[in-house]
């Protein structure tokens, strides 16, 4: 998938909707697809085989932070090298 895109959605949710999130994330990684949307949007995006994963968590005076990164280079995406020979 070449097309440019972006998804973002922030909300305010209780645990159980949240868990339902969390548990779609694996099961779109398992299938090789992960599909983010709502009714106005979809973003399609094709996994990977090994990917970066960054986990955090953070309590900093009473607040708390779960932070998830997961990235990756779209395998469909032609992939252009700006790593050549260096010049001189």
């Amino acid at each position: 998938m070449s097309t440019d895109k972006r998804f973002s959605q922030e909300s305010l949710q209780d645990a159980k909707t949240i868990k339902t999130l969390l548990t779609a994330l694996p099961k779109g990684v398992a299938k090789g697809e992960i599909s983010l949307g709502d009714e106005d949007d979809l973003l399609l995006m094709q996994t990977a085989g090994r990917m970066p994963l960054r986990l955090q968590g953070e309590r900093l005076d009473g607040r708390c932070t779960v932070s998830l990164r997961v990235s990756w280079t779209d395998p469909e995406t032609p992939q252009t090298s700006t790593t050549g020979r260096p010049r001189i």
